[in-house]
């Protein structure tokens, strides 16, 4: 089992820390009690897939930088005119409900934990406004929050993961990424992050040709492993 010398720990939070899926569906229940799983599923898709595309034709260069945020909104407007809702003020609270997402049920005690040993830094997609009101609503712990917004670009974008490296001051190797999407990792990677994948139930899952560094059930899991490779290394020291 290679050692691993870790400084600090970044999450990404939309998806690994936060169940965004159920938090837009109960935002488009809002938007229009009548649906059914049936109903809202198509909403849903709608949303996400206007969002994969506009972020990367921002990363492609087809269109300005925006942020998330923003991003939410032109969604927020797409769904509610495809489920038949005009009204601004119900269009504006489903824009909303991409900040109130909640927490995975081993979300809080495990960055609770892991903050016990390491400096833990969010990185997220979602804006510094959003952001903010993600941690608030779903209780997350961290001593840095960083918005993609202050690269103005998007993941998996150098740059963006560059953030966490100028904050920490540590060389990109003593950063471990936890992301339950492969497509982050592997961007993490390209910088020199070390990388570990926590399964969650939506995410991207690994290919047989990522070679992530640490694979995690868990925030537990994930605890649970890092433990152990500190106390491989306490001990070869003392």
């Amino acid at each position: 089992m290679a050692e691993l010398d870790i400084g600090a720990l970044v999450f990404d939070v939309l998806g690994t820390l936060v169940d965004e899926p159920a938090g837009l569906r109960a935002g488009l229940r809002a938007l229009d009690p009548s649906l059914d799983d049936a109903g809202t599923e198509p909403l849903l898709l709608l949303w996400q897939r206007h969002i994969e595309r506009e972020q990367r034709r921002v990363l492609d260069g087809d269109r300005p930088y925006l942020a998330g945020d923003a991003l939410d909104r032109e969604a927020a407007r797409l769904v509610a005119g495809a489920a038949g809702v005009d009204d601004p003020a119900a269009v504006a609270a489903l824009a909303l409900s991409a900040r109130r997402l909640p927490p995975w049920p081993d979300t809080v005690a495990g960055l609770a934990r892991l903050a016990e040993r390491f400096p833990l830094i969010g990185l997220s997609n979602a804006s510094r406004t959003a952001l903010l009101g993600l941690n608030a609503h779903a209780g997350l712990r961290w001593h840095q929050a960083l918005s993609a917004e202050d690269a103005r670009a998007y993941k998996p974008d150098p740059e963006v993961y560059r953030l966490a490296v100028t904050v920490s001051g540590l060389p990109p190797e003593r950063l471990l990424m936890v992301a339950a999407h492969a497509w982050d990792l592997r961007g993490a990677q390209r910088l020199g992050l070390r990388t570990a994948y926590v399964a969650r139930p939506v995410g991207d899952p690994p290919t047989a040709s990522d070679r992530f560094d640490l694979y995690a059930d868990g925030l537990a899991d994930l605890a649970d492993q890092l433990d152990t490779r500190h106390g491989r290394k306490r001990s070869a020291r003392g």
